[in-house]
């Protein structure tokens, strides 16, 4: 039987176009960034960060960063997330970095992993103890250093000493408090989590209903399905907990679904600066197609896993954000010190500038001096594009 949402009595109505600007200002991308604040504020700001093996100009979690704060240094990135206790890896909307604030609300994650453990692969007797005990005498290693990721076949050909480790992490007995050479590092939670924080005692509403609240904050308005989506929440979960949450009910003039607002976004005029940059497919602003296509009429989708001659836009096509609305989208790739647009399309000439300066940008910010055009959907726009490519460089350099 399909949950119903709460009954609720809309506070505002908001037009489609105060919705977007919301949904913008609470993903950090209008007005100006703050950069006192910076990497650990953009986490903070919006509470997971998805992480993804894909590396094309950077790892994904190093993408959200610089699409709302320019060109910070890759390394300032990972120190920023790795270093100082500031965060944790954990399963919220996928695989993501949490603020290390935010341990406590997954407590409800870890009692169901340790009630109904779900895994396909057997543990022998007595490795589960040898693993921690290992952590506990020698620090955070990896699972290589722990005896071997795996048996030697496929990938998920996990060894004995890798399914207990991992088997440690889901019951929060173990945190990954690093990647190093994209490899987990591993320690014991009891010293990677502060003592004030380290601690199971919220119920499992409580966590539900805070994380409906952070989510909510972090969109800034949104459906059921959007804020539910954000940690992986059940419907049913959002319906239980939202009337306690302090998000408000709000209609948006166009969405078929009821909507929840975050308080403070309705209290103030949602203006400022846009950014015009290039957003990782698993960006939090586009993660969700459903969303991304109500909010900004642009179907997105990320085609990597798709076969080759199925896809439409490109392995990695990265959506072009400018003037707060989604105008186009790149497949890029590096060769050598040339960033390689192998497949580009834009929502019409407007868009061909603001393209060009987020090429730019990203070629920078990447160590790339060129940028070369591959296939452009518009192929009228390619002259107009090289132009002002270079005027970007020029701009750039000067």
């Amino acid at each position: 039987m399909t949950p119903v949402p709460p009954v609720r009595t809309p506070v505002a109505e908001l037009s489609p176009d105060h919705a977007r600007r919301i949904a913008l200002r609470a993903q950090g991308l209008l007005g100006a960034p703050d950069r006192r604040a910076g990497v650990p504020g953009v986490l903070r700001h919006l509470g997971a960060v998805q992480l993804d093996t894909i590396s094309v100009l950077a790892r994904s979690h190093e993408l959200v960063p610089y699409a709302r704060l320019g060109a910070v240094g890759r390394r300032t990135v990972e120190e920023a997330y790795w270093s100082g206790g500031r965060a944790f890896e954990y399963w919220s909307h996928a695989a993501c970095v949490l603020p290390i604030e935010e341990w406590p609300h997954f407590a409800f994650r870890r009692r169901a992993y340790r009630a109904r453990p779900q895994w396909h692969h057997e543990l022998p007797a007595g490795t589960y103890g040898t693993v921690i005990a290992q952590l506990r005498a020698e620090g955070p290693l990896t699972a290589t250093e722990l005896g071997g990721a795996k048996n030697g076949g496929e990938w998920w050909d996990w060894s004995a000493t890798k399914v207990a480790v991992e088997r440690a992490l889901m019951y929060g007995e173990v945190v990954c408090t690093e990647r190093r050479g994209w490899k987990r590092v591993y320690d014991l939670a009891e010293r990677a989590v502060p003592d004030a924080l380290l601690h199971d005692d919220l119920t499992d509403a409580e966590c539900k209903r805070r994380l409906v609240a952070l989510a909510g904050r972090s969109l800034g308005v949104g459906t059921r399905a959007d804020i539910s989506d954000y940690h992986r929440l059940k419907a049913e979960d959002f319906d239980a907990v939202v009337a306690d949450s302090g998000l408000v009910p709000v209609t948006v003039r166009g969405w078929d679904k009821p909507a929840w607002a975050d308080p403070e976004a309705l209290a103030t005029e949602p203006r400022g600066r846009h950014r015009t940059t290039l957003l990782s497919p698993f960006d939090s602003l586009v993660w969700e197609r459903a969303r991304t296509e109500r909010i900004f009429a642009f179907t997105h989708r990320l085609e990597a896993y798709v076969p080759r001659p199925k896809r439409v836009h490109g392995y990695f096509a990265m959506p072009l954000l400018a003037g707060g609305r989604l105008q186009g989208r790149v497949d890029p790739a590096r060769d050598g010190d040339t960033l390689v647009a192998r497949q580009l399309s834009l929502a019409g000439p407007k868009a061909v500038a603001p393209m060009a300066d987020a090429l730019v940008e990203a070629a920078a910010w990447v160590g790339c001096t060129d940028v070369r055009l591959e296939r452009v959907d518009a192929p009228e726009l390619r002259e107009a594009l090289r132009s002002e490519i270079a005027r970007a460089f020029s701009a750039a350099y000067r």
